[in-house]
């Protein structure tokens, strides 16, 4: 006995598109947006962070050249 396959049409292409949009329009009202203080306690906050990374690696740049490039320079009598 054979089964017969029915063949699904997919919508158009624009109808596609207007369903995405209003899918995002939705999600989008559910998002929970920061207000201003918010926004610049957290700016700080990164800028802080990213001035004790780059403070950091510049103490281990400072580090490992003493070590690395004058150290064995001095003791080979360079």
């Amino acid at each position: 006995m054979a089964t017969e396959v029915v063949a699904v049409e997919s919508p158009s292409l624009p109808k596609r598109m207007v369903a995405f949009y209003h899918d995002v329009i939705a999600e989008m009202r559910k998002v929970t947006w920061p207000d201003r203080p918010q926004v610049q306690q957290l700016s700080i906050g990164v800028v802080l962070l990213s001035l004790f990374v780059g403070f950091v690696i510049w103490l281990l740049d400072l580090l490992l050249q003493g070590l690395l490039v004058r150290l064995p320079a001095s003791l080979l009598g360079a």
